[in-house]
């Protein structure tokens, strides 16, 4: 183990001349591509009101919309619907109303002002003696910035 230990302080002491050479070097030599200007203390304070504003995105926050919605849902209530600024979408079992909300202004690239989740149970069907079922799903009905549109039905 001591035998480590010295290759650790050798690499240390070389790393250390290393930065007092490039600090050294950086200090008369300018940067290729970057203008020469006045001293950082010369600057003026920059106010946030005069900065762009950027929309802050979390790390993981690009959300695939394919695993989320999974069709739109184009019935008469539907269309009904969306003269009030609401769409109706088929979604994953799994989805909520964040991942929706995100999905839908990915997507469409609308602003997207309430999201309400349903989930509609499955249900027995009979055809003559044969008993089976109906696949139950989850909708979410999306209502969105007044004035905007989305196009699920070509009219």
């Amino acid at each position: 183990m001591a035998l480590l230990d010295r290759f650790k302080k050798l690499r240390k002491e070389d790393e250390g001349e290393r930065g007092k050479e490039e600090k050294k070097e950086s200090l008369s030599v300018p940067p290729v591509g970057r203008k020469v200007t006045a001293p950082e203390a010369e600057k003026k304070p920059v106010s946030l009101a005069d900065a762009p504003r950027k929309r802050k995105e979390k790390k993981g926050s690009t959300v695939l919309a394919y695993r989320i919605l999974k069709s739109p849902h184009v019935t008469e209530k539907a269309s009904r619907l969306a003269k009030e600024n609401q769409y109706i979408f088929k979604i994953f079992s799994q989805a909520n109303k964040i991942q929706v909300k995100k999905a839908v202004e990915e997507l469409y690239n609308v602003d997207v002002l309430k999201v309400r989740i349903i989930r509609i149970h499955s249900k027995r069907k009979r055809v003559g003696g044969v008993e089976g079922k109906k696949k139950g799903y989850k909708k979410a009905i999306v209502k969105i910035k007044q004035g905007q549109k989305i196009p699920i039905l070509p009219t």
